[in-house]
């Protein structure tokens, strides 16, 4: 499976400046695959070692000799470790932490042997560490399940998302291909973007094999569970999970999730699944200017899961006709195909974070699916599952922010244009004069492009 990471990794190779690297992701987002297709494809020999399943060289790591180190492992696995030409891949890193702190001494005694290491609960240790942290020793790259890019990469459609790249503002766009890439996103929604599934699809055109991936997946989430805490904190665990998979775009009330739970412990069970990268945190920003963070409220949030296909999955909700969007779902599903585009659309050195906006006041609700920070400027997104469909809030959070442009995700076809309309707040009303970007939702990936080369 052809990886956009791959392309980081490779320039993480040939730079001279390059410290070892962590790379953090959910479980089963094909770490492990990537690195040793990479180590196949640009190293003479490479070493893999996984800390879950030898456990005895764990202790071999924690020491602080170097050069020992490595001569005890090119015995250990009768492999000669030739910096430069070797790869040395520690797998499930999070399992040993002195490991983690052990990275600093490949830096200064050996910065030319390149080192990758990866956890799937990566997230949990370095939030714990009771060793040093090696800051500015090395470096980390995120993923995420394959985006649709991706999908569509390995489904052999190369053209297709070069044409989409090439696309400028103005020019014509051709339904013809339109409708063939809204049959891949409606395909995309159900497969999602787990690998293993993505795979099997590809190899079958099925979707029976992958619905069996999907529900492995979720099951495998779960006996994780069991690495996070007593019975009753594994039971919230499960619990969050799937509200989230259920709710996905709802801000989260935790009475809503149980009255019977007290709201500390689902806010902590929240807290873990975040940091295992299962559950993203939408959270409520209210700036005007960049960075987003600013005015954040850490405690309102929406939840966005790691991958759309386990979402249906967990819905229990199957593609019938290929020419459907489930009705009942749409809204909540093209929210959380967007949310995960614009977490990986961000450079893979970016730990990328999402933010949304609302207002809460009687008789004048307004929310913003997504905001957007590119090029220095915020554009608030609005996600619609049809072609049409209010844009109420986002003129309300224009003006509010004295903003020009807004961008829109439907199934329509790209549409560019200079707007005017009247915004009523309170017992005021005024004219808005904005810019709209609206783009289908497979196109979320260009977006950065299209907003560099928009005349807005």
């Amino acid at each position: 499976m052809e990886r956009e990471i791959t392309h980081s990794l490779v320039e993480w190779k040939d730079r001279e400046t390059r410290k070892p690297l962590l790379i953090r992701g959910a479980r089963q987002v094909g770490k492990t695959y990537t690195i040793e297709h990479f180590a196949r494809e640009n190293f003479s020999n490479f070493i893999k070692i996984n800390l879950e399943s030898q456990k005895e060289l764990c202790a071999v790591l924690s020491k602080n000799n170097i050069k020992l180190l490595i001569t005890e492992l090119s015995l250990y696995f009768n492999v000669e470790i030739v910096p430069g030409k070797t790869l040395l891949f520690i797998d499930e890193i999070q399992s040993c932490p002195e490991a983690i702190a052990l990275l600093r001494y490949f830096y200064e005694e050996m910065p030319e042997l390149h080192v990758i290491a990866a956890g799937s609960l990566l997230d949990h240790t370095l939030s714990e560490m009771k060793y040093p942290m090696p800051v500015g020793r090395i470096e980390f790259l995120y993923m995420y399940p394959m985006s649709f890019k991706e999908f569509l990469i390995n489904s052999g459609e190369q053209k297709l998302i070069n044409y989409l790249l090439k696309y400028r503002p103005g020019d014509n766009f051709s339904e013809l291909l339109h409708q063939k890439l809204l049959e891949y996103l409606r395909i995309y929604f159900f497969v999602g973007g787990m690998p293993e599934a993505v795979k099997h699809y590809i190899s079958d055109k099925k979707l029976v094999e992958t619905s069996r991936v999907h529900s492995n997946i979720i099951t495998s989430l779960k006996y994780d569970f069991s690495k996070y805490g007593t019975r009753k904190q594994q039971e919230f665990l499960e619990l969050v999970m799937l509200y989230s998979a259920k709710n996905v775009g709802k801000k989260v009330k935790y009475s809503n999730v149980s009255k019977d739970i007290r709201s500390v412990n689902l806010k902590e069970a929240f807290r873990k699944l975040e940091l295992s990268r299962i559950v993203h945190l939408v959270r409520y920003s209210n700036t005007r200017g960049v960075p987003i963070s600013n005015n954040l409220k850490n405690d309102v949030f929406k939840p966005l899961f790691f991958d759309i296909g386990l979402v249906n999955s967990i819905g229990n909700i199957q593609l019938v006709i290929i020419q459907d969007l489930i009705t009942m779902n749409e809204g909540a599903l093209a929210e959380q195909f967007v949310g995960q585009e614009l977490l990986s659309v961000e450079r893979s050195y970016i730990d990328s974070k999402v933010y949304y906006w609302m207002r809460e006041k009687k008789n004048a609700n307004a929310e913003i699916d997504y905001l957007f920070q590119h090029n220095n400027n915020i554009f608030p997104v609005e996600v619609k599952a049809g072609k049409t469909g209010s844009l109420k809030s986002l003129h309300v959070y224009l003006l509010e922010k004295n903003l020009k442009t807004g961008i829109r995700f439907n199934l329509d076809t790209p549409n560019f244009g200079k707007l005017s309309t009247k915004v009523r707040i309170g017992n005021s009303t005024e004219v808005l004069n904005y810019n709209l970007i609206s783009l289908p939702l497979y196109m979320c990936f260009v977006l950065p492009e299209i907003i560099n080369s928009s005349p807005y």
